[in-house]
């Protein structure tokens, strides 16, 4: 991954280029980028078109300009449209939108009625205090936004139904929430096409909605032109997709097993089946050369195709410098984004590129990304039927509860599937997460943090127990005291007990008119009373 494939880098001095963290290549050919360093500051570089830089202003940035509303906001990723129109999402959960607002595609009331927008403003998306958003994608003219809860959540252009739920509105001004007629349905992967959009669910289902014209939502009807709601993509049943990626008017979905499937429009060959053929629903794509795909990487601005294989290898396909090839063909880069420097048209990138000053991989990187990770796995720990991929050794090094359990002369010892059910799926990926990263997202929703808890407890993970009492402590507020010390009761918790008590005694008006507290059970409310009476809540 080199910078020097991207002109747009080329006038940027030595020693600011040794300074950045992370970049996106974007813009109708390729003639915009923002940049942030390691100590979080934000620039832009460019011909900002739709005020797209974000830099407050309509100038062209020949050199490297200051987009002060985001630095030291601590940027996770950003996203992109064709207007272009650009989203940047905060590791805070926070959404900020700038750029080109034509059909409503920046999703802020600061920005209604206005055809583009030079600063960026925060995007209001969720209603609830424990939610925040983990993702963001952004097609052509529509955005999209990925809750920490599985929540889908889309706004702008909607003449396809690509913002979903509103099929009588041509734009969508403020973010909806998509998947509200899809109950228990927890999504973790999100991408866009140029109208379209694509989600796929924590047990591997793939639900598409938005233009229809090529196929391009893989559900085999070639007589609707579009979806206004999210329909299931029924031909991958019983097949468990973890990613897809779209390009303009294509799909591409990954598969646990590293199948590669594919559909919809293929004019420039991008599907990769050696025809120009609309694919109406998913085909499953066979390349010799590649054992199994490890990843994938389209665009909504280009045509082309791309995976990565065995030893890094990476395969293109579809428009590639003007020609369509209409088969994988394997190409000499050993990265994606070089990949999209050398062949895509226009050269853009499909997602951030993160730059590490050393580069060397660091043990403690190896080990955040072999968490989960099906290639390198050899246990799989299956909550209720979700696979979550570990490595015994780890577990065994890092925790007393599996040291013991290995070190018994049982089953479990030689078994590749372990089956656990006393905690919920979120717990466990968090607790097994926490195991290879020593690291515990303090955004956690506090009923997930209030069960690791107990977790840790159980499991005697005296460290974890320390970490989560903190976490927790600090996030006690009037909307969910009640709630949490119902909780901290149920599991027996008594700092957290104690912890929620004397904030209640200190708020005891406020607390007890919130939802929560009318919702707590009536032991323990008879219980809470007399004890606040005796610390003299009730005094007059």
């Amino acid at each position: 991954m080199n910078l020097r494939n991207w002109p747009i880098f080329d006038f940027l001095e030595p020693t600011f280029r040794s300074k950045i963290h992370m970049v996106l290549v974007y813009g109708d050919l390729g003639n915009e980028a923002l940049i942030v360093t390691q100590d979080k500051w934000v620039y832009a570089i460019g011909t900002n078109k739709s005020s797209c830089l974000g830099t407050g202003d309509t100038c062209n940035a020949f050199y490297p300009k200051l987009v002060e509303s985001l630095c030291n906001k601590d940027i996770k990723t950003f996203a992109y449209g064709k207007g272009p129109h650009v989203l940047a999402l905060t590791h805070a959960g926070e959404v900020y939108s700038w750029g080109s607002n034509i059909s409503n595609e920046l999703g802020n009331i600061s920005a209604q009625g206005v055809h583009e927008s030079s600063t960026p403003s925060l995007v209001q998306i969720l209603s609830s205090d424990t939610e925040f958003i983990v993702d963001i994608a952004c097609g052509s003219y529509h955005s999209m936004a990925l809750s920490n809860i599985g929540e889908v959540y889309a706004w702008g252009k909607n003449h396809c139904g690509q913002a979903g739920l509103c099929a009588n509105n041509d734009t969508e001004k403020r973010s909806k929430k998509v998947n509200v007629l899809l109950k228990n349905k927890k999504f973790i992967c999100i991408s866009c096409g140029d109208s379209s959009s694509t989600a796929v669910t924590d047990n591997g289902e793939v639900y598409t909605w938005g233009d229809n014209s090529v196929g391009q939502l893989g559900t085999g009807n070639n007589i609707d032109l579009y979806s206004d709601k999210p329909c299931q993509v029924t031909k991958l049943t019983g097949v468990v997709i973890k990613k897809v990626t779209c390009g303009g008017w294509h799909t591409l979905a990954l598969s646990d097993e590293g199948i590669l499937f594919v559909w919809g429009d293929n004019s420039h060959g991008q599907l990769g089946i050696s025809s120009s053929n609309i694919v109406w629903t998913p085909v499953m794509l066979t390349m010799p050369k590649m054992i199994k795909v490890l990843d994938i990487a389209s665009s909504h601005s280009t045509n082309i195709s791309i995976a990565m294989g065995d030893s890094n290898q990476i395969f293109i396909w579809g428009s590639c410098l003007g020609q369509y090839i209409k088969a994988p063909t394997l190409t000499s880069v050993r990265c994606i984004y070089d990949a999209f420097a050398n062949y895509a048209t226009p050269r853009v990138m499909h997602k951030p590129l993160i730059l590490h000053e050393d580069k060397t991989i660091h043990i403690l990187q190896s080990l955040k990304d072999a968490f989960n990770d099906p290639s390198t796995s050899d246990l799989i720990i299956q909550v209720k039927g979700n696979p979550i991929y570990v490595h015994k050794f780890i577990l065994k090094i890092r925790s007393h509860h599996y040291k013991t359990m290995f070190q018994k002369q049982s089953v479990e010892n030689d078994q590749c599937i372990i089956k656990e059910d006393q905690f919920s799926h979120d717990v466990y990926i968090t607790f097994l997460k926490y195991l290879y990263t020593d690291e515990i997202d303090n955004l956690s929703p506090i009923d997930i943090l209030a069960e690791l808890l107990n977790l840790a407890n159980i499991y005697s993970e005296s460290q974890l127990q320390r970490r989560c009492l903190q976490i927790i402590i600090k996030r006690i507020r009037v909307s969910n005291v009640a709630c949490l010390y119902g909780t901290a009761i149920a599991y027996n918790i008594k700092a957290i007990e104690e912890s929620c008590f004397k904030f209640a005694l200190n708020h005891m008006t406020a607390v007890i008119e919130t939802p929560s507290f009318a919702e707590l059970n009536e032991t323990i409310v008879k219980a809470f009373i007399i004890k606040a009476a005796k610390a003299g809540a009730f005094k007059t």
